[in-house]
């Protein structure tokens, strides 16, 4: 089974050519100024994450106009409009945008919301060349007034040369407080634009592999260890997004590699 793919970048929704998780979804927006797309959620609940321009959402009864306007995800923090299960809705290009559409089975009955940059966290977690910084748009830990049923979602920002969600760490079973069942993907874009980083997966199946992380490479994981790391000159960045039976977000590291997480405090005493 292949665990990654490349997105399709035309006008209009891109979705993953396969998907080998149960809960998880994603689609890919691209408009032009004035384009606009139409959709409805079904039993899904939807987190648009808006990576660049700006773009107005009408959910229902509710409206939220130019919600948007960073040029590039790696220049601030997003704008996301949360769109629950059972909505019908528009969503109109003010300037050319691009959205992150994550989505998972819901049957919360809320109304929809903005989360603005002000909303979300950020900060750095690892140390010395394992060290990466964060915006948690969507999460019970950060978030914890925001309703949804099982999106969890943020941004990571692996500088060049360092590696990310190391140790590496998997989400596979429920078994709190250690451990929280929880499907997970990653959408990815690379700074420089021609730059690239590498994804490692392996399970307990005995699947192993590695691919090349490029603009509009997604990773799906609906269980296994996965880390990744970027090439020296560029930064990766991925849109993760996760969903299982709760919001409680619990990883197990990888045994034979959990001892380099156990550093990390003694590396930020040494300043690194």
């Amino acid at each position: 089974m292949k665990y990654h793919a490349i997105l399709t970048t035309k006008q209009g929704l891109n979705s993953p050519p396969y998907n080998p998780c149960k809960l998880l979804d994603f689609g890919f927006l691209k408009l032009g100024a004035g384009e606009q797309y139409q959709g409805e959620t079904g039993g899904r609940e939807i987190l648009a994450v808006i990576l660049s321009g700006t773009a107005t959402f009408h959910i229902g009864n509710h409206t939220f106009e130019k919600a948007g306007g960073r040029a590039n995800v790696f220049s601030g923090k997003p704008y996301s409009i949360y769109i629950p299960s059972g909505s019908q809705f528009s969503i109109k290009a003010d300037s050319p945008v691009e959205i992150a559409l994550p989505s998972a089975p819901s049957d919360l009955a809320v109304e929809p919301y903005l989360i603005a940059p002000a909303q979300v966290a950020s900060g750095a977690w690892g140390a010395a060349n394992f060290k990466r910084y964060f915006h948690q748009i969507l999460t019970l830990a950060a978030q914890p007034d925001l309703p949804a049923r099982r999106l969890i979602v943020g941004e990571t920002f692996t500088p060049s040369g360092n590696w990310s969600t190391y140790p590496p760490h998997k989400h596979q079973v429920d078994n709190l407080p250690r451990e929280a069942y929880h499907e997970e993907m990653y959408y990815f874009k690379v700074s420089p634009a021609d730059g690239f980083g590498i994804c490692h997966y392996y399970n307990e199946q005995g699947e192993e592999e590695n691919f090349t992380i490029r603009d509009h490479t997604i990773h799906m994981m609906p269980y296994g260890f996965h880390t990744v790391v970027s090439a020296p000159g560029y930064t990766t960045y991925y849109l993760w997004f996760l969903a299982g039976e709760q919001r409680v977000q619990a990883t197990a590291d990888d045994p034979a590699l959990g001892w380099v997480g156990r550093t990390v405090a003694i590396l930020k005493e040494l300043g690194h």
